[in-house]
């Protein structure tokens, strides 16, 4: 029997001044999800079932850019996208364009299950989740407020934006960092909580992986991003479990999450060295983040934004939380 760990994350890409109550709501999410997943563990769930019942955790709260909080579209529209990979027999299920589904991540659960197929998109999937009796709200239930803010001023800079800038409720002008550029658009670079992710070895050594996100705002009706892409924003396979989270065009090109497995395999480096080695040396440009558990029950995790929304807990009692460089027990 091996040693267990957990890791999860909200989000690469943090605005400095980010309010302290957000900052807050978003640690006590991360904690009350990380503590879900250790008494799980604790109780010899398989990996592929922790992630799933975590990354729903996180759908079902707004705080982050999943399910219910989702970023919206150019038309104003929820597209969520999400994925689910097992590391034993590297089975994987992926979702993208849904509007009416509860839980993106357990859909794809579906797909990877009940399928010949590992992925379904748009109106293919939402009749699939219809077939198969899952949970579906109305658009409406995704759509929050401070989403709908975001996007009117993301229309009035003609910006697609990653993340949730803080913006003045009277002039819908930012506070913050003027806008920089990504794939030749603007974009302005003041985050809030973002992409969610869960990486999970259990007991046995077995690796699994799940992300879910609303994508970007502002985004072109049909953009897909890293999330529901194998090897890109997710991997797991008998090695290691990897979720990312990030500008997904720059994620995407670098094909992110499976760096780190095949850093492993054929390089021969640690966990930490492989993740390092992803972030550092494979990413062409932009910002990005991941999360990785090891089959040997290591946790890593890297980012070459300002901040990432993350934790993780591990089999000897360690857990920890962190937005910024430094990492915190609770």
């Amino acid at each position: 029997m091996g040693k267990w760990a957990i890791a999860i994350h909200g989000g690469a890409g943090v605005d400095p001044n980010l309010p302290v109550e957000v900052q807050e709501a978003a640690k006590r999410l991360l904690e009350r999800c990380l503590r879900l997943g250790v008494s799980a563990l604790r109780s010899n769930a398989a990996a592929i079932d922790v992630v799933e019942r975590i990354v729903r955790e996180l759908e079902d709260d707004p705080v982050f850019n999943a399910g219910r909080g989702s970023a919206l579209t150019n038309e104003g529209t929820v597209e969520m996208d999400a994925s689910i990979m097992d590391g034993s027999g590297r089975r994987y299920g992926a979702v993208s364009g849904l509007s009416t589904v509860k839980n993106p991540v357990s859909l794809a659960r579906l797909v990877m299950d009940k399928t010949p197929h590992s992925y379904l998109a748009f109106a293919g999937a939402e009749k699939f989740a219809r077939d198969q009796g899952v949970q579906l709200e109305d658009e409406s239930y995704f759509i929050v407020e401070d989403r709908v803010k975001v996007l009117k001023f993301a229309k009035k800079i003609n910006a697609t934006l990653f993340g949730y800038p803080e913006i003045d409720s009277a002039t819908l002008e930012p506070k913050g960092d003027v806008p920089f550029r990504m794939n030749g658009q603007p974009l302005f670079g003041c985050y809030r909580p973002e992409t969610v992710g869960c990486v999970v070895v259990d007991k046995r050594g077995m690796c699994a992986a799940a992300t879910s996100t609303g994508g970007i705002t502002n985004k072109m009706v049909g953009r897909i991003g890293d999330s529901p892409i194998i090897g890109a924003g997710i991997y797991a396979c008998k090695l290691c479990g990897v979720s990312c989270t990030g500008e997904g065009e720059f994620i995407l090109r670098a094909t992110l999450a499976r760096e780190v497995a095949a850093a492993m395999e054929y390089k021969g480096l640690s966990l930490k060295g492989a993740v390092e080695y992803a972030i550092n040396e494979r990413l062409d440009e932009g910002q990005a983040g991941l999360i990785a558990v090891s089959n040997e029950g290591e946790v890593a995790y890297g980012f070459n934004s300002v901040g990432m929304f993350r934790g993780f807990a591990t089999e000897d009692g360690n857990m920890e939380i962190g937005i910024w460089d430094k990492m915190f027990k609770v």
